[in-house]
């Protein structure tokens, strides 16, 4: 890999964001990417973005796609439709892009009304939306719950991201959402820890 080249994940993230802004498609950058810029850094394959994609819009995405990925149209529509997940790989590079439809999810919405930019590369134009540190803790602390609390890498994850943005985070949002996203013992238990 050439020193001026971003890694293959973090291009096609920068790539796929621009087609999402041009396609008028709101969405910010999740997972181990969001999870990286505000605690450790850590390699990863995939991408993962929450996209407010309406079916109205749908088309115009798949359009803007061109050859340059593959997606099964069927999947993406009805995730538009129910407010699910589908994925797509960028052809040129094998990087899976895992997106998350918001649907009318209250907490998904917040997310997206305070998603943060940010600058992973040297050029100007090297730059997109991402989760916030507490969005992220808050998503990651109950991926760790559905995995059925096994997963060291969701579980450092957030000790990281706790860990560097002490005195940073909004412990109040958090404590907020934990409940209602059924995470509250996890918050004091990784809150003890970081």
């Amino acid at each position: 890999m050439a020193p001026d080249r971003l890694p293959d994940p973090l291009e096609v993230a920068l790539e796929f964001a621009h087609l999402l802004e041009r396609s008028g498609v709101p969405y910010l950058a999740a997972g181990s990417l969001a999870s990286s810029l505000h605690g450790e850094p850590r390699s990863t394959n995939d991408v993962d973005f929450l996209v407010d994609l309406s079916p109205a819009r749908v088309d115009a995405l798949l359009a803007a796609l061109g050859d340059r990925y593959y997606v099964n149209p069927d999947a993406a529509r009805e995730a538009a439709a129910m407010g699910g997940s589908f994925n797509l790989i960028h052809l040129a590079t094998a990087v899976k892009v895992d997106l998350f439809v918001a649907g009318a999810d209250p907490f998904e919405a917040e997310r997206l009304a305070r998603r943060i930019p940010a600058r992973v590369g040297p050029g100007e134009a090297d730059s997109l939306f991402v989760d916030t540190a507490e969005h992220t803790i808050l998503r990651k602390l109950e991926w760790y719950r559905r995995g059925n609390e096994v997963s060291d890498r969701q579980w450092r994850d957030v000790v990281g991201i706790v860990r560097v943005q002490r005195g940073r985070l909004d412990w109040d949002r958090l404590s907020a959402w934990a409940p209602r996203l059924g995470v509250a013992d996890l918050l004091e238990r990784v809150r003890s820890e970081g």
